[in-house]
């Protein structure tokens, strides 16, 4: 079977890819996993704003019910919210219907266990291998229910401003809402902290959720009120755009590297330990030991990032894209509780956000996209490993390169790293070169064999 889970959950083409049946079939097998209780297993299922929505929110209420599992139905609402409310009210697990930055056409489904963590990969396989086998069904006097809650970000929203957004009357913040999950709670929550907030895209329409963050809007955004900060989030509100008071991007080894400096600053930052993932910047791990703290990599996915925390007891962890994850508030991402904690940290210092992440000079680092997928078994193409190899006897201990799949998108990705942004950015064409030939070829062959 092909593999259907990616670095965050399954996600695809709604009703070509990821079709009611799919879903409704991922969804009973979640909950056919939960060893037998003393009471029906409860699930919350939650949505970003994206058209399919309603259609996957039905296939996926149908699976657990199906299971025997009973079900909150919490509507619109983003990621980190599902995450924190399935640990609040102890429930055995929540499916979160989202396809993140990716274009309306596409959703997913994210798949949390027990307390609010996202499923390991080894309960991803066991889910995928039991869609093989013929469903055991569940006596139609044990099917589960479902309730539909309207109340049940408040508990969030207070939780939010009392531990990560204190201290921000005065400041001016832009923020970008996607048209996605956070349109209406990031206003909220920014306001009840007393910022002055100008607030872009909150008016979802099911297909004009934002694929893709465009900075440079926000930016002039920023500039034109005069702003301290902007903020833009995805489309299920767990990854964080962040653009300094003169409108300059800072990703997510910038906040970091911010975060991190004051955590050691006061103390709080257990082992001195951060950790990163195998793209994270050589600019943070090179901040970090200057003010005498180590960077850990772990692999892409912030799934992976929050299992590396828990290895090396790591209170702070993230990727460059913006997911950031701070162990005492989730063990996944929450884009809105990083920008408030952000901001706390700025208006806490009396300093501008470019001030904060000037600590941080960043090694030049070029990614390219290359459309394919990893089906077509580039991994093993002898020319792609030579060009690999080419590029790392260029670069000797001057920097790094990376060629993987994309886990969220048909895409492969190349990034190259090193001290020369020139010599980055011709290593990494040139790959892009020989893997776009290789793809071809194997797309060429694949054609000619099903004709």
């Amino acid at each position: 079977m092909t593999t259907l889970f990616g670095t965050d959950g399954v996600r695809g083409i709604v009703n070509t890819d990821l079709t009611p049946g799919l879903a409704t079939m991922l969804a009973r097998a979640a909950a056919a996993r939960i060893p037998p209780l003393p009471c029906r297993p409860r699930f919350l299922i939650a949505r970003d704003t994206r058209l399919s929505g309603d259609l996957l929110e039905g296939a996926v209420l149908a699976g657990l019910c199906s299971a025997g599992a009973d079900v909150i139905l919490g509507g619109v609402m983003p990621t980190a919210a599902l995450a924190y409310l399935v640990r609040t009210f102890d429930l055995e697990g929540g499916v979160m219907i989202s396809a993140s930055h990716n274009t309306y056409e596409w959703n997913g489904l994210k798949f949390f266990g027990p307390g609010g963590d996202k499923l390991s990969v080894s309960a991803e396989r066991e889910i995928e291998a039991s869609l093989s086998a013929r469903p055991q069904g569940t006596p139609s006097t044990s099917v589960g229910t479902a309730e539909r809650c309207a109340d049940l970000l408040s508990g969030y929203l207070a939780y939010l401003c009392g531990t990560a957004g204190r201290h921000l009357r005065g400041l001016r913040v832009v923020i970008d809402c996607a048209h996605g999950a956070l349109y209406d709670l990031a206003p909220r929550a920014l306001a009840q902290v007393g910022a002055n907030v100008v607030a872009m895209n909150c008016r979802p329409n099911g297909r004009n959720i934002n694929g893709r963050v465009l900075p440079e809007r926000l930016a002039r955004a920023v500039r034109d009120q005069r702003a301290h900060a902007g903020l833009a989030f995805d489309g299920d509100g767990d990854r964080l755009t962040l653009l300094d008071e003169t409108g300059a991007f800072l990703d997510g080894d910038h906040i970091l590297a911010m975060w991190a400096s004051d955590l050691a600053a006061r103390g709080q930052l257990p082992g001195n330990v951060v950790v990163g993932t195998v793209l994270t910047n050589g600019g943070l791990e090179t901040f970090l030991t200057s003010i005498g703290c180590r960077l850990v990599r772990a692999p892409v996915g912030d799934r992976h990032v929050s299992a590396e925390m828990r290895r090396s007891g790591a209170v702070l962890g993230g990727e460059t894209c913006g997911h950031i994850i701070f162990a005492p508030h989730l063990s996944s991402s929450d884009a809105l509780y990083t920008g408030l904690a952000v901001l706390s940290i700025a208006a806490r210092a009396g300093r501008p956000l470019s001030e904060l992440a000037s600590v941080m000079h960043k090694r030049p680092q070029v990614s390219l996209n290359v459309p394919g997928e990893a089906s077509l078994g580039f991994q093993n193409h002898p020319a792609v490993h030579r060009a690999v190899e080419q590029a790392e006897r260029a670069l000797a201990d001057r920097g790094w390169v990376l060629v993987r799949p994309s886990g969220t998108e048909p895409v492969i990705r190349i990034t190259v790293e090193c001290d020369d942004a020139e010599l980055a950015r011709t290593l990494a064409q040139d790959i892009a070169s020989v893997l776009r030939e290789c793809l071809s070829d194997r797309r060429t062959l694949s054609a000619d064999l099903a004709a």
